[in-house]
């Protein structure tokens, strides 16, 4: 299967507030606002960009990291292609909460080769808590992309997506049918059938 008009879902996951919404509206609007709202339950964007020579479209959702939220975002980990995990490097407790979203990942992913990406995010704010060093550590231990960003001057933002995307393209067996095991349904109905293929991404009609 050629990625050529792939549709690829990737997830924002992290604490309330290290500027996932930021990161989003910046990559899909190139646009930087002081003062964002929290977002409530899940915000959803898609965007398509050309990577390594293919064209695909990213549905982007974005996940609210407040925990009477958090009930909602299990749902969402499904079929998801790719992780962004982010915290703010100048709040210490935002990285240190990272082992409990990485627990809940393995919990709700659906896949076991899901691209995981940690994003050190607000690289332009001098009170740093969290040295890039040790989140490039903790990254390789747990054999996560890294990068650091900063969604007010832009910087790493489009690389980040790019990066995570070309991981993905690169990995076959998270988008291509052709690779998946073929087991036998007889059971199933039709409409079980229709709503399993929305396993990774349903268009909004």
């Amino acid at each position: 299967m050629d990625p050529a008009g792939l549709t690829l879902k990737l997830l924002l996951i992290g604490d309330s507030a290290v500027g996932k919404s930021s990161l989003l509206r910046r990559f899909t609007d190139g646009a930087f606002e002081p003062s964002l709202k929290p977002t409530i339950g899940v915000d959803f964007r898609v965007k398509k960009m050309v990577v390594d020579g293919h064209a695909v479209q990213l549905a982007i959702w974005d996940t609210a990291g407040q925990e009477r939220f958090r009930t909602l975002t299990p749902s969402y980990y499904r079929g998801a292609q790719g992780i962004v995990l982010v915290y703010d490097v100048t709040r210490k407790d935002t990285f240190t909460g990272l082992e409990g979203w990485l627990k809940e990942l393995e919990i709700y992913t659906s896949k076991s080769n899901t691209v995981k990406m940690l994003v050190g995010n607000k690289t332009d704010k001098p009170d740093r808590e969290v040295e890039r060093k040790e989140g490039l550590q903790f990254a390789r231990k747990r054999s996560l992309l890294f990068i650091e960003t900063s969604a007010k001057t832009q910087d790493g933002v489009q690389h980040a997506f790019e990066e995570l995307v070309l991981k993905i393209l690169q990995t076959p067996s998270l988008w291509d049918k052709s690779t998946e095991k073929r087991g036998v349904r007889l059971a199933e109905s039709s409409a079980q059938q229709r709503k399993s293929l929305c396993g990774s991404y349903c268009p909004l009609t």
